[in-house]
C-alpha cells in the first residue's frame, strides 16, 4: 500500500429503532467500555489509520463527546460531524471532515465493535489495490423470498450472494466521484458500495469476520458480551468462520478441562390470544402460551439449566417479570444475554439437551428449526443441541392441554482453575 495516508469514517448517527427503547445502541455499555469506544479501539490500534472522523446525531453530539473524554481519550478520532437525514448525507459530510491527504478512506458502522485491526488493515490495502473493496462472508443459509404476509414466494439460488459488511474502503476520489454521481442522478442507497456500484465503479470484495456484526438487537448485545469475553479469556480475535457459522469445531478433548452439568425445568399455561413460540419457532395452533415475555418454556428450561450449571441464579434473577424491559421479550434475545453470563464466568456450552412436554400440537416439522434458533443464540453447532418433544398420554394439565412444560441439560467446559 506504500505511503498512503488512510482515514476513517464511523458512522454512528442510527436511531437505534430496534433495540427497543434501550437508547443510542452506540452509546450502551458493552464490557466496560461503550459499544463506539470498542469499534474506535479497533481503529485506533491499527497502524495505517492516521485519523478518524465521527458522525453523529445532533442531539446525541453533546453525549458523545462526553462519552469520548477522559482518560480513555482516542487520539485519532478527533473530529464529530453531524449527521444528515440519510446514511449516504452523513458519510458524505464525514468525508468532507477528512484532511485532503487522506487518500484512502474507509467507512464503518458505529455499531460494529467487534472488528479488529487485521480485517480493517486487510480492507484497507484491498482498497489502495483496487481502488474500493468490501469485507463480505458467502451466504451459507438458504435464502427465501418472502412477502408481507410472510409467505414464501421463491427459493433465491445463492451461489454468488455474499453479506456484505464495514469497514468498507475506497480510493478517495473513487468515493467522492460516486457521491457526486449519486447527486447528479437522485440515488439512494444502503451502503457506500452501492454507491459506486450505481456510478459504474466495480467493488472487489475480500474474506469478512464473522464475529464482526451489527449490533440491531438486544440480542446482538448480548452476544457481543459473550465474544469479548471468550477473547478475553484467551479465544483470539479472529475467530474461525466455520465455528461461528454452525458448520462444526474442534475439540481438544476434556482433559483438564472442568465440567459442570445444569438441568431447567419450566412451565406456562396455554391461552387464547397469544402466539404459541417454542425453541423460537412460531407454531400455528390457536392457543399460545402467557407469560411476560414471549413465554418460550423450551428456551427458558434452557436458559435455568444454563445458568444453574454456572452458578448463577434462574432467570428470575437475570430477567424479573416485574421489569418493563423485559415485556414481550423475545426470549431468543434473552437465551443470547445467558449465553454471555456463561462465557464471562469463563465457560463454553459443549452440549444442550430439551425436551417439550405438550399433548398438541405435533411439533416433530419444527424440531430441527428449533435446534437451529438455539444454536445460534448459543453460538454453537445445531448438531450440539437435541431437542425432543413428548406427551403425557392424555394425563395432567399437559395432557389435558391447559399448559406446555420443558425440561432441559446442559454441558458446560471450562479451563482448570476456572
Amino acid at each position: 500500500m506504500g505511503a498512503l495516508r488512510v482515514g476513517a469514517v464511523i458512522a454512528a448517527a442510527g436511531f437505534s429503532r430496534r433495540m427497543r427503547g434501550w437508547g443510542n445502541k452506540q452509546l450502551l455499555p458493552l464490557g466496560d467500555r461503550s459499544v463506539l469506544a470498542h469499534t474506535l479501539q479497533a481503529f485506533e490500534d491499527t497502524p495505517e489509520i492516521r485519523e478518524i472522523v465521527i458522525v453523529v446525531r445532533g442531539a446525541d453530539k453533546e453525549s458523545y463527546e462526553e462519552a469520548l473524554s477522559g482518560p480513555r481519550s482516542f487520539s485519532k478520532a478527533s473530529v464529530l460531524v453531524e449527521g444528515g437525514p440519510r446514511r449516504q448525507d452523513s458519510v458524505r459530510k464525514g468525508l468532507e471532515a477528512l484532511s485532503t491527504s487522506c487518500e484512502v478512506v474507509l467507512v464503518h458502522d458505529g455499531a460494529r465493535p467487534l472488528v479488529t485491526p487485521e480485517l480493517i488493515s486487510r480492507v484497507a490495502a484491498a482498497a489502495a489495490e483496487w481502488g474500493a473493496a468490501v469485507p463480505a462472508l458467502e451466504v451459507a443459509d438458504t435464502v427465501k423470498r418472502v412477502d408481507e404476509g410472510r409467505r414464501i414466494t421463491a427459493t433465491v439460488p445463492r451461489e454468488g450472494l455474499w453479506l456484505v459488511q464495514t469497514p468498507q474502503g475506497f480510493r478517495r476520489g473513487v468515493l467522492e466521484e460516486a457521491f457526486r454521481a449519486a447527486a447528479e442522478q437522485g440515488l439512494e442507497v444502503t451502503d457506500e458500495a452501492g454507491l459506486v456500484e450505481a456510478s459504474g465503479g466495480q467493488v472487489r470484495v475480500i474474506e469478512g469476520l464473522a464475529d464482526n456484526f451489527k449490533i440491531t438487537t438486544p440480542g446482538d448485545l448480548a452476544a457481543a458480551e459473550g465474544i469479548l469475553a471468550k477473547r478475553r479469556a484467551g479465544g483470539g480475535s479472529e475467530r474461525p468462520r466455520a465455528e461461528h457459522l454452525g458448520t462444526g469445531r474442534q475439540r481438544t478433548g476434556c482433559l483438564g478441562m472442568r465440567m459442570r452439568t445444569g438441568f431447567g425445568y419450566d412451565v406456562h399455561r396455554l391461552v387464547p390470544g397469544c402466539p404459541l413460540i417454542l425453541g423460537g419457532e412460531t407454531i400455528p395452533f390457536p392457543l399460545g402460551l402467557e407469560g411476560h415475555s414471549d413465554a418460550d418454556v423450551l428456551i427458558h428450561a434452557v436458559m435455568d439449566a444454563l445458568l444453574g450449571a454456572a452458578a448463577l441464579g434462574d432467570i428470575g434473577l437475570h430477567f424479573p417479570d416485574s421489569d418493563a424491559r423485559w415485556k414481550d421479550a423475545r426470549s431468543l434475545d434473552l437465551l443470547a444475554g445467558v449465553a454471555a453470563l456463561v462465557a464471562g464466568a469463563g465457560y463454553e456450552v459443549a452440549n444442550v439437551d430439551g425436551v417439550v412436554v405438550a399433548q398438541q400440537p405435533r411439533l416433530a416439522p419444527y424440531r430441527d428449526r428449533m435446534a437451529a434458533n438455539i444454536g445460534r443464540a448459543l453460538g454453537i453447532p445445531a448438531g450440539d443441541v437435541g431437542v425432543k418433544a413428548t406427551t403425557t398420554e392424555g394425563l395432567g394439565f399437559t395432557g389435558a392441554g391447559e399448559g406446555i412444560a420443558a425440561y432441559a441439560v446442559c454441558l458446560l467446559e471450562g479451563k482448570p482453575g476456572i
